[in-house]
């Protein structure tokens, strides 16, 4: 099925994109509020964007690089992030309505299978060796693990302030809060964290991400810098700090933007940042290096992530309400862009 009656594609293919002067292919009908998260399928190429117009939305991409939305589902309040589970029979989002919804591709209906005291901030999918869980994350300060064959969460881990961002590469799990907080977890342990640490960045955190290689993870701010973290201490030599995301002005000025998203490459281990600046670079953190950077709009680019195969790169334009309610002026862009990715963008450079 489709939605809105409009059946339109992306003009270009991503084999025409993948020639560099050729630009990045715009997803037809994007959502017309600001997008919050994205998620490609792990099975297909399927990508689930939630928005603030209350909307989830899964939208097909062909080899060709044409889309064309698939399936479609409200909460009652902004929706704030989405997951697939491991098959990808099944999309999951959590909202400011407090719920967490899943939505069964087969049926095409969607249920509440979570709910918190506040908003949820985070939705991912933990795929164990004794099954899948859902752990959802909110601003009323706790985790919640659910079974989906129960109404009632399994186990609830009280955090040190406000979830506001959550990874998973199992078995560690790693959960930013306010006040700077991260919490590292073994899930083979859920219900207590591993370590517990202050951020190495002074200023809040947007985003944590995990190693492909669940030994560490990358911590991005909203002061336009990354933290590449080690979990054991054995590996602490390696973590190090860079700037990102910054905009030389005059003589001692720069101005400093947020790291909205970082998204791991699962087949190489490189990373992209995306920032409020309307850059995204892709990096190589063992070589302490960048790989390629790219103006991709004027405006904040909100979310990313990779397809399975790490071919396709999405990235969202839209407002990032770094600046409050006040900066969501009217006409203000929300697109989502496929990038094809090519080998020298996103694989770790040869050793000298």
């Amino acid at each position: 099925m489709s939605f809105f009656g409009n059946n339109n594609a992306a003009s270009s293919s991503l084999a025409a994109a993948s020639n560099a002067t050729q630009p990045d292919i715009e997803v037809a009908d994007a959502p017309d509020d600001s997008i919050s998260s994205m998620a490609f399928c792990p099975v297909a190429d399927y990508l689930a964007v939630g928005s603030w117009n209350n909307q989830v939305r899964i939208y097909e991409v062909t080899a060709s690089g044409q889309t064309q939305g698939k399936a479609m589902y409200q909460h009652e309040a902004p929706v704030l992030s989405v997951c697939w589970n491991k098959d990808g029979n099944k999309l999951f989002s959590g909202g400011a309505d407090k719920a967490g919804r899943a939505f069964d591709v087969s049926t095409g209906q969607s249920s509440q299978v979570a709910q918190h005291d506040a908003p949820i901030k985070c939705v991912k999918w933990i795929e164990a060796p004794t099954g899948g869980i859902l752990v959802t994350g909110s601003w009323d300060k706790t985790l919640k693990y659910w079974d989906l064959r129960t109404p009632n969460p399994v186990a609830t881990v009280n955090l040190p302030e406000r979830c506001y961002t959550l990874d998973v590469q199992y078995p560690l799990m790693v959960v930013g809060t306010a006040e700077r907080h991260i919490q590292i977890f073994n899930l083979s342990n859920p219900s207590t964290p591993y370590r517990q640490i202050v951020s190495p960045l002074k200023w809040q955190t947007r985003v944590v991400s995990c190693f492909p290689a669940a030994n560490g993870f990358a911590v991005g701010s909203i002061e336009g810098r990354v933290a590449i973290q080690y979990v054991e201490d054995k590996d602490s030599s390696s973590n190090f700090s860079f700037k990102c995301h910054r905009k030389d002005q005059a003589k001692d000025q720069t101005l400093v933007y947020s790291v909205n998203d970082i998204s791991f490459h699962q087949g190489y281990g490189t990373f992209s940042t995306a920032g409020a600046d309307g850059t995204i670079n892709f990096w190589d953190k063992d070589a302490r290096s960048r790989i390629k950077p790219f103006d991709a709009a004027p405006g904040p680019i909100s979310a990313t992530c990779f397809n399975r195969n790490g071919n396709i790169f999405a990235y969202a334009v839209s407002y990032d309400w770094s600046k409050g309610h006040s900066g969501m002026v009217a006409g203000h862009p929300n697109k989502i862009m496929l990038h094809p990715c090519k080998d020298d963008e996103v694989k770790r450079r040869a050793k000298k």
